[in-house]
């Protein structure tokens, strides 16, 4: 309903921008409402990439600029007409994009700073090959003879039309992004890329379509710019200016919201356009500097992110005063060890007799001499190990033993260094980690890292999306709903993860896990930090994670849980398997005692 009446909104306000040089708009107002276009285009489409992802470009004056000479060159040199000249300069533009995104976004260390530095000497490279080429030649390009579309009552008209309608589909672009699957990854890639990557989110490919996609609309815009200018020289056309003030006014509005860059690029030229009065101009220049600072210190988040969060912690404070306090059940460690925790007396000597045994096993995941070396540092030295369907599989071992390491190789966040290993019979060693999640693998993390700017459905949709299963749109949604009840967390389904214990953000990381639809879940000291009663909520899920056949790779300290839920155990020490089996059996091996427990422990 929200969404309707939001969408009923824009079309009658696009009607009555429409109709108003119709009405007799002053041309001079005219002209001023297309630098608003002008503004509102350039900015939001450099919050596509940069804004959303959180790749910080300081380089879209290069792709507006190769805009404008295209379309100075097509028009002027080879008499093309308009509208394939635009959309051809947008295609130059997202092509120079994807060259240089192509080499960036390979190298992992590319981020932040280097990215932003990177853009600008794109900026500048970019204007020396054209002014010392005949694409400029020094002199500049003059338009005036180019035949122009007439579109409205007067000749101001046509470019008030022309900027209206690029920067309405600009925003209608970005709305729709947030909206989509594309748009939550971007959002994903601002918070945490590399788990991104592991939840199944092609990087690499999501950041290109964002570049080239935001550089085409500033190609375009800046098409219809060298048109409204008449004359384009590298000197005006390849400044700070346009990188700079696109920059504020994504940051002053808000970056993380469709409609942030187009309010702050409303603010900033309404502000700029004082300044073109001798008497106030001053004032208004002062007036600018005051807002950007208090905005920068006080709103990281912009105005509207600073609005949309205080208006979320009054909708929260009347969410906890209306809710009635749930009652906790108390738990002791004595109950959790004799309830919850307690170990099958069948597995004193022998693995679960759940487990088919032999070659009746299905294998999901096989390991043979996985090996992952750090600088001559041996993390992992040819690790063989099973994973059985249905089985809940315990890797143990001494801090440094290999078990995260384990982990990572297998979730894709490392490469091995050599070996492999197969998932339900498909080679995944060195396959990235978006592949290696939809064949069918999912993890969790010691330390939770969720995505901190989504919320927990979200969190969980994307999971949903970019999973084993590839679900899409209402599947998705439901799948992650179904996940978010059967690890308890419906009721927070609208919180952000900070607003979560340290429990549901554990939960949330199962849940996340789960909504993939993986065959294999690795759970990496999902039970640190709890208490005995949490520590017994999350034993129970395990088993109906277990239970619904699901195998699970069991990384954990807690002993008890360890041998309450595991159907066989695998123990490293330095990176090499030392014992194998049955859980008591395998506690009870002199090489583990002194690897692993002491010389002087010895298990009941």
């Amino acid at each position: 309903m929200t969404s309707s009446k939001g969408l009923a909104t824009a079309a009658i306000v696009l009607l009555g921008l429409a109709v108003a040089p119709y009405a007799g708009l002053p041309v001079h107002f005219q002209s001023l409402a297309y630098l608003f276009y002008f503004w509102i285009t350039l900015a939001t489409s450099w919050n596509i990439l940069s804004g959303y992802s959180g790749y910080f470009s300081f380089g879209h004056g290069a792709f507006f600029g190769a805009g404008m000479y295209a379309m100075a060159n097509l028009a002027t040199k080879l008499n093309w007409p308009f509208l394939p000249s635009a959309l051809v300069a947008g295609v130059l533009a997202a092509f120079l994009a994807l060259a240089v995104g192509a080499v960036v976004f390979r190298l992992k260390t590319i981020r932040g700073e280097s990215f932003a530095l990177i853009t600008l000497a794109t900026t500048f490279v970019l204007a020396t090959i054209i002014v010392n080429t005949p694409i400029d030649g020094g002199p500049g390009v003059y338009l005036m003879g180019v035949d122009i579309p007439k579109l409205g009552p007067v000749a101001a008209s046509t470019f008030y039309f022309l900027g209206l309608i690029v920067a309405a589909a600009t925003v209608f672009v970005a709305w729709w992004l947030l909206r989509s699957s594309f748009g939550l990854a971007l959002l994903a890639i601002h918070d945490d890329e590399d788990v991104a990557e592991v939840h199944g989110v092609s990087t690499f490919w999501l950041k290109m379509a964002a570049f080239a996609l935001s550089s085409f609309i500033a190609g375009v815009m800046g098409s219809i710019q060298a048109l409204y200018v008449s004359y384009v020289t590298v000197s005006e056309t390849f400044n700070i200016t346009v990188p700079l003030t696109v920059v504020l006014m994504s940051i002053l509005g808000g970056s993380r919201h469709w409609a942030g860059p187009m309010l702050g690029a409303i603010l900033i030229t309404l502000l700029t356009s004082l300044s073109t009065d001798s008497e106030v101009a001053l004032v208004a220049k002062a007036l600018t500097g005051i807002v950007l600072t208090t905005a920068v210190l006080l709103m990281p988040s912009g105005i509207l992110g600073a609005w949309l969060a205080r208006r979320r912690r009054r909708q929260m404070a009347g969410h906890c005063a209306a809710k009635e306090p749930r009652e906790v059940p108390a738990h002791t460690n004595e109950q959790v060890e004799a309830s919850d925790l307690a170990v099958p007396r069948e597995q004193a000597t022998t693995a679960s007799t759940r487990l088919p045994s032999g070659s009746e096993a299905e294998v999901v995941l096989r390991a043979q001499g996985l090996s992952k070396h750090f600088s001559g540092i041996k993390a992992l030295q040819g690790v063989d190990l099973r994973l059985y369907r249905g089985e809940i599989l315990g890797l143990l071992g001494p801090n440094g033993s290999g078990k995260s390491t384990f982990i990572n190789v297998v979730s894709g966040h490392y490469r091995p260094t050599a070996g492999s290993f197969t998932v339900m019979g498909q080679e995944c060693a060195g396959l990235a980690a978006h592949e290696i999640r939809r064949r069918g693998v999912s993890r969790t993390y010691q330390i939770p890292r969720p995505f901190s700017g989504l919320t927990v459905l979200q969190n969980v949709n994307l999971a949903a999306l970019y999973g084993a299963g590839r679900l899409r749109g209402a599947d998705a949604q439901r799948q992650a709903r179904e996940c978010l009840d059967f690890t308890d967390l419906a009721d927070r389904a609208d919180f952000f993860p900070d607003e979560l214990n340290l429990h549901q953000r554990k939960f949330l990381e199962l849940a996340r896990a789960l909504a993939a639809r993986p065959s294999v879940i690795l759970l990496d000291e999902v039970l640190s930090g709890l208490t005995p009663g949490e520590i017994a909520s999350a034993v129970q899920t395990i088993k109906r994670i277990r239970d619904q056949g699901t195998s699970i790779v069991f990384v954990e300290h807690v002993m008890n849980a360890v041998m309450a839920l595991s159907d066989r155990l695998v123990v490293l020490d330095q990176g090499q398997v030392i014992a194998e089996g049955a859980p008591r059996e395998v506690m009870a091996r002199e090489p583990v005692i002194r690897a692993y427990l002491g010389e002087d422990s010895r298990v009941s």
